[in-house]
């Protein structure tokens, strides 16, 4: 299983769903965003490595972080230096090893962008309240269904009540997961731990582990290769 995490617009909370995602799917969170990486790094070969043909994939994910994850360099010389056509069989190889994968695709409507819905089976979609994020996710859900990357979830971050996720349900065709701001999610966040591990009784754990079960439930363990592609 292949899943793309994406949204429209930076700053609506994509990489925090994708990490705790990824840990409530015991799944590898793959940082495909290539030039503002935001998942936890730490030393050793990397996506840029990867894509750039100086590292394997498999061996460059880190099996020793609270989440497994293939973390993507933070250098301008790095991003300069890649292929970033590579992404797809990097994430194919990943996923062939793994079994389950949860994709952090960069924000916008870039080429990066569609290469992460491309190799996913599905994705995950994340915005917020606000009118902008909105906008743009309504445009990342164009963009998905263009891919045939099906829309398994939408995240409705850092929102309080029901009647925006219930508008924004029908217009994008698929439910909604509200997630309130969360204290507890923030700090793990701070800490690089998934809240799940940090908090386990708080409502953000809770949220995480029922769009983990929408997604097993809805794309189960799927091929590693988008039927489409």
């Amino acid at each position: 299983m292949i899943l793309a995490v994406t949204g429209g617009k930076g700053g609506v909370g994509k990489s925090t769903v994708s990490y705790n995602l990824a840990a409530a799917l015991d799944a590898v969170v793959v940082d495909a965003d290539l030039g503002m990486a935001d998942l936890p790094a730490s030393r050793g070969p990397d996506l840029h490595d990867v894509l750039a043909g100086r590292a394997d994939p498999v061996e460059a994910v880190r099996e020793d972080a609270p989440v497994a994850i293939l973390p993507c360099g933070r250098s301008l010389a790095g991003a300069r230096a890649i292929d970033p056509t590579a992404l797809v069989a990097a994430v194919e190889r990943v996923a062939a090893e793994y079994g389950r994968v949860v994709v952090d695709c960069p924000a916008g409507l870039g080429g990066d962008v569609g290469l992460g819905l491309c190799v996913a089976y599905a994705c995950v979609l994340v915005t917020t309240p606000a009118e902008p994020a909105l906008a743009d996710a309504v445009r990342a859900r164009a963009l998905a269904r263009e891919l045939d990357a099906g829309l398994v979830r939408i995240v409705l971050n850092r929102a309080e009540s029901r009647g925006t996720a219930d508008a924004l349900a029908r217009e994008l065709g698929a439910p909604v997961t509200v997630l309130p701001e969360s204290v507890a999610l923030a700090d793990a966040q701070a800490r690089g731990r998934p809240v799940g591990e940090h908090a386990p009784e708080c409502v953000a754990t809770a949220r995480f582990e029922e769009l983990a079960a929408a997604v097993r439930e809805t794309v189960g363990d799927a091929s590693v290769a988008n039927p489409g592609s």
